[in-house]
């Protein structure tokens, strides 16, 4: 996924605003994006967000259980959270420990999106020889390749172990091991 929605949720008109709105995480929505609006098959989708087929479904049709009740009972609906990473800015709070990313680079980031906190800082790498920024290694056999810009990483195949490789010292990748491969 590139970038969450551009906007943090929904609600109905001609209801007062309650406390308690349906939470749709960012997968739940990235499914529903995938089927309902690019028109993708189950298993065309499951690729793209690189999980199972039948872990797409569960998370698809959880998608499509909230926004049923939301519709049916009037409730709002908030997009936040969940198993994904973006393709953006990422910081961390010393409070929570939380890590989150910041899609909007025009505007400035001032406090936690988990906990509120104003005790934050983005992330930066560390002093390494060259930039890794560029480099698409396999999180199995430790095999790198030069990024290209129009691929993304998990879109890349290594070619000793035929595992889908992750970006090199992103904090969404600390220690990510691919189960499905040797």
């Amino acid at each position: 996924m590139n970038n969450p929605p551009h906007f943090k949720g929904f609600r109905p008109i001609g209801l007062p605003e309650e406390n308690n709105p349906v939470v749709i995480n960012f997968e739940e929505y990235e499914a529903i994006r995938l089927s309902d609006f690019e028109f993708n098959g189950h298993v065309e989708a499951a690729q793209i967000m690189g999980v199972s087929r039948p872990t797409y479904t569960r998370i698809y049709e959880s998608a499509r259980r909230k926004v049923a009740q939301a519709f049916v009972l009037g409730k709002a609906i908030v997009f936040e959270g969940g198993k994904v990473y973006f393709d953006s800015e990422w910081y961390s709070c010393n409070k929570c420990g939380c890590w989150f990313n910041h899609p909007e680079k025009g505007e400035e980031i001032k406090n936690c999106t988990l906990c509120g906190s104003n005790d934050i800082e983005q992330y930066h790498q560390g002093p390494q020889s060259g930039s890794t920024d560029d480099v698409c290694i396999c999180p199995t056999c430790g095999f790198e390749k030069v990024h290209l810009a129009t691929t993304p990483c998990k879109n890349e195949i290594c070619p000793n172990c035929n595992c889908p490789m992750i970006r090199k010292d992103t904090p969404h990748n600390k220690g990510v091991k691919n189960s499905n491969c040797n």
